[in-house]
């Protein structure tokens, strides 16, 4: 081994303690930025000259290089925000949009939304999401998260729920529809909706007609009704209720249902009754409406029509659902986020711009639900912070420079050594 060959190893050792600076500084450089993750610089050293051949042993080494460069993927620092749209994967995985190159895939989750509804990234990149179907309920297909319209159409009352008891120890009446209040032994408001979104107010008047059966009737004033009267309420539909001996609902019976609002309303109008699931219906009767020695009274009830309306507010859960809540009160949920994740997220290439492509060293990306098989949730309101620690980094920063000037002085001792060598001649 000859002195040239210690300035190559000196020559080595500068390259690396040059690259480690470099890791280092990127570290620094990026301790601000929104789901960024620290690189850790390895080394190897390099072919060793052997005095022995083969044989082993006896080996003067060659110095160093730098082997690889390798992405820590621990988790950062989750922080608060006020923007709705900033989220946060706490755990493994990545979001996933549409990058110029094809699919991306980040830890920065700063969105918003652009002009045209789409969810997108500071750069314009659309953000995937699962979508729902005509019902409401999220399947599995994948499309960019959208707001879409942001105003809701009418829906015309279809149905009607109530949950109540109607008192056993009231007195038989005869029911007049002329005067509804006098010969009724129990009634009770309900708002419904027409098919242009109107609200309309329906009464229920129930009266006893024999022991364990009642009559209902659904009467809407003259000024709601097409033809009708002010004043004069019109009956829109009727029907019976049957109890058994223990006060269960046994059965339902429907006799008329056609509610004609006015006020251009289609006429026509379908609006069942429910009042729970009756046992000729296969329930037991007792979550059903009741007739048990107690005042009458209606403890809850609910019907699913709407006004149109405007969006007013939007949320992500923990689950990733964005909700849009209108200004009457409907809740519609939009999309879901996607959450990759990869078997080997150390080869995952960086692209910049906070974003990740899969390698053949990564594997494709395994999509899913958020908390769903190893991937983690989504954070609402939250932004995941670099991972970089400043601390430690500026220790691996001066280690650096100590190596760097060790290496230098590497090359000038063998300087000298040269020197030595040229003035024997001398």
């Amino acid at each position: 081994m000859s002195i040239l060959s210690s300035f190559n190893i000196g020559i080595t050792g500068l390259n690396a303690a040059g690259s480690s600076m470099a890791v280092v500084g990127d570290n620094i450089a990026n301790a601000g930025t929104f789901g960024f993750k620290s690189s850790r610089a390895e080394f190897q050293d390099t072919l060793a000259s052997s005095l022995k051949g083969i044989d082993g042993g006896d080996q003067i080494g060659s110095g160093t290089k730098m082997a690889h460069v390798t992405p820590q993927w621990t988790q950062g620092t989750i922080q608060r925000t006020a923007n709705i749209t900033d989220l946060a994967i706490n755990g493994n995985g990545f979001f996933q949009v549409d990058a110029p190159f094809g699919k991306g895939y980040t830890r920065d989750g700063s969105f918003h939304f652009d002009k045209e509804g789409y969810m997108i990234n500071g750069d314009g990149y659309r953000v995937n999401g699962f979508q729902p179907d005509a019902d409401g309920k999220m399947t599995n297909k994948i499309e960019n998260i959208k707001l879409g319209n942001t105003t809701v159409p009418a829906t015309a009352t279809k149905e009607v729920k109530l949950s109540m008891n109607l008192d056993s120890r009231e007195d038989v009446m005869q029911f007049d529809p002329k005067n509804p209040s006098k010969t009724s032994n129990f009634n009770n408001s309900v708002t419904v909706y027409d098919n242009v979104g109107s609200a309309r107010l329906v009464t229920m008047y129930f009266n006893k007609t024999a022991d364990g059966t009642w009559d209902y009737h659904a009467m809407v004033d003259g000024n709601d009704a097409q033809g009708g009267k002010p004043g004069e309420l019109v009956e829109m539909a009727s029907g019976t209720l049957k109890f058994n001996p223990k006060g269960v609902l046994e059965e339902e019976v429907e006799k008329n249902n056609a509610f004609n609002f006015n006020k251009g309303a289609g006429q026509g109008q379908k609006i069942a009754f429910d009042f729970g699931k009756t046992i000729k219906e296969g329930g037991t009767g007792l979550d059903a409406s009741t007739q048990y020695g107690s005042r009458s009274s209606v403890a809850r009830h609910s019907q699913n029509g709407s006004s149109a309306a405007t969006l007013a507010s939007m949320s992500f859960n923990d689950d990733g659902v964005l909700t849009a809540v209108y200004d009457n009160g409907v809740q519609k949920e939009l999309g879901q986020i996607v959450v990759a994740k990869f078997e080997n997220t150390e080869g995952l290439f960086k692209t910049g711009k906070n974003l990740f492509k899969e390698t053949r060293k990564s594997g494709q990306a395994a999509l899913g639900k958020p908390g769903a098989d190893g991937r983690g949730e989504v954070l609402s309101k939250s932004i995941e912070a670099s991972n970089v620690d400043i601390a430690n980094e500026f220790i691996n920063l001066m280690a650096a420079q100590r190596n760097f000037q060790a290496n230098t002085r590497t090359i000038t001792t063998s300087d000298q050594m040269l020197q030595e060598v040229l003035n024997i001649k001398r």
